[in-house]
């Protein structure tokens, strides 16, 4: 280990009650989980049935004690996959404070899943969109900023709240000139929109969504198809919304109608525009949160829900840039 050995310690704890499938669910395939928060926490872990040995630093050994007791509470209730056991641990400060045990109030109900918050930013996110006409979610990629909002968009037409749902993304890679492309409109724009194809499928199931886009309840499309429209009793998600010129975010955002609710989700740091263009995003940043029920939400690096071992070589690969300036 890396710690120097006066300061190792070596705890034993036992998970109570015994309960086979639990335990089964918080190790993880081939104990993959276990292996997760090794990492993160810089410790070893050996285990047999519910008795966990866990050996490092002092201060790493109460942290992870408290962790997988925590994790183990949860294991009854979800499915601890790599992917939720990695934002439960870039959170765990959170994840085990009093307050974020006892918060249900901003998990999503959806008919088909639950979708629960997995950091504070990530429960705000939610609460703003619930209290507000026009939310804007900032933040890197895969910090679920789009997922929530699909999901959210979910909730609101299973409950009747919208009657559509309009998703939208500027096709920037092909300057939203689709038409040198094979293949009909769907075909087309596909690409650009798998994402919010991908978060639907999650929340409603492959089938519903299909039905869905055939009734036109859910569409999907490119922005320069917003044009000209006024959208009411719809929920509206503008994705990617960093690559969007001055004059087509102002062109979205006067789409909105009557019963409608937005999200604007994007990366100021990815804006993939030609450099004579500036972003309808950063623009509009600078003036909107001014009126009443406009709020945003920026999302920290500790949201996004990578490996380790990818922010380890973003950090290296920035040293790296910084030495040769």
């Amino acid at each position: 280990m890396k710690s120097p050995q006066n300061n190792f310690n070596q705890n034993i704890i036992k998970l109570e009650p015994i309960d086979n499938d639990r335990l089964a669910n918080l190790c993880g395939l081939l104990d993959k989980n276990i292996r997760q928060i090794e990492i993160f926490f810089d410790v070893e872990i050996s285990n047999r049935g519910n008795s966990f040995k866990i050996t490092g630093d002092n201060e790493n050994v109460a942290r992870t004690s408290n962790f997988i007791e925590r994790m183990y509470d949860l294991s009854g209730n979800e499915e601890i996959t790599p992917k939720q056991l990695h934002l439960y641990l870039n959170n765990s400060g959170e994840l085990l404070s009093h307050d974020y045990e006892n918060e249900t109030k901003h998990n999503i109900k959806l008919k088909k899943i639950i979708i629960k918050p997995k950091s504070i930013n990530q429960k705000k996110f939610i609460d703003t969109i619930n209290k507000n006409t026009i939310t804007f979610g900032i933040g890197a990629a895969g910090t679920g900023k789009t997922f929530l909002a699909v999901a959210s968009a979910v909730y609101a037409l299973e409950n009747g709240h919208v009657k559509k749902i309009i998703l939208v993304r500027p096709a920037i890679e092909a300057g939203e000139k689709l038409g040198f492309l094979p293949g009909d409109l769907a075909e087309k724009i596909d690409p650009y929109l798998q994402p919010l194809y991908d978060s639907l499928y999650e929340c409603l199931g492959f089938d519903n969504v299909n039905k869905l886009l055939e009734k036109n309840i859910i569409e999907i499309a490119p922005l320069a198809y917003m044009r000209g429209r006024t959208l009411n009793d719809a929920f509206i998600i503008l994705d990617e919304a960093q690559n969007t010129t001055i004059s087509q975010m102002q062109m979205f955002l006067t789409r909105i109608g009557y019963g409608s609710s937005t999200v604007v989700t994007g990366d100021v740091s990815q804006i993939d525009l030609p450099r004579e263009s500036s972003s309808g995003l950063k623009d509009c940043l600078e003036f909107i949160l001014k009126i009443k029920g406009i709020d945003a939400v920026n999302f920290e690096p500790k949201d996004v829900m990578r490996h380790k071992i990818v922010t380890s070589i973003i950090t290296e690969y920035g040293k790296r840039k910084k030495n040769k300036d």
